[in-house]
């Protein structure tokens, strides 16, 4: 009887030491996380710079921080935004004229559906894409295939679409600057004949 007690007291004082060690390390590690600098350029996951846009980047423009603030301040995203030539080549946005009272909430649909092509949900900078012109594929938000490969200097490429600047960090966002508009070919079809006939 003696010895089955003993036994049943060691097998719990060594589930005590263990139970309280595990508990130390948490209580420890939560109460300091040094940050890790990676030197790679990527970005440390408990960066804490608020995502939401000045409203003053001159590079990635109105329309590219109205896309930004449509994001979730807390996750990780890689967009890649039309420089605000693009909007205005390939999708008739102004400044001027598509953020008046009456065109804003239309001015907010394009953007939406424009952010969902182009964005996915993961840290994608140019460190981390191969060199030499292989192609990397991601699901963006609305399912729709991007295809991202990198050439000299850096110059990221997705779908055909070359970046005009690249690896403009907001908070856990990334934001690549692009010299069009990433959409598939139902959504091109949709607004070129609106915007035709205005011509």
């Amino acid at each position: 009887m003696r010895r089955k007690f003993y036994c049943k007291n060691s097998v719990a004082f060594v589930f005590l030491v263990v139970f309280f060690c595990c508990i130390s390390v948490l209580i420890i590690s939560m109460l300091k996380v040094p940050d890790v600098d990676t030197g790679n350029g990527a970005m440390s996951i408990y960066d804490d710079t608020p995502l939401k846009s000045s409203g003053n980047d001159k590079s990635v423009g109105t329309f590219g921080n109205m896309m930004i603030d449509m994001l979730p301040e807390d996750l990780a995203f890689t967009v890649f935004v039309p420089s605000e030539t693009a909007f205005e080549r390939d999708l008739r946005l102004s400044a001027n004229d598509s953020l008046v009272e009456e065109k804003i909430n239309d001015t907010y649909v394009v953007i939406s559906r424009v952010l969902g092509f182009s964005a996915i949900p993961r840290v994608l900078d140019t460190a981390t894409v191969p060199i030499s012109g292989e192609e990397v594929s991601y699901d963006s938000l609305s399912g729709f295939e991007l295809f991202v490969s990198k050439y000299a200097g850096g110059v990221l490429v997705v779908n055909g679409v070359k970046s005009e600047s690249v690896d403009i960090k907001r908070g856990k966002l990334v934001v690549h600057v692009m010299d069009g508009v990433i959409m598939d070919a139902e959504f091109e079809q949709s607004i070129q004949p609106d915007f035709d006939g205005d011509d």
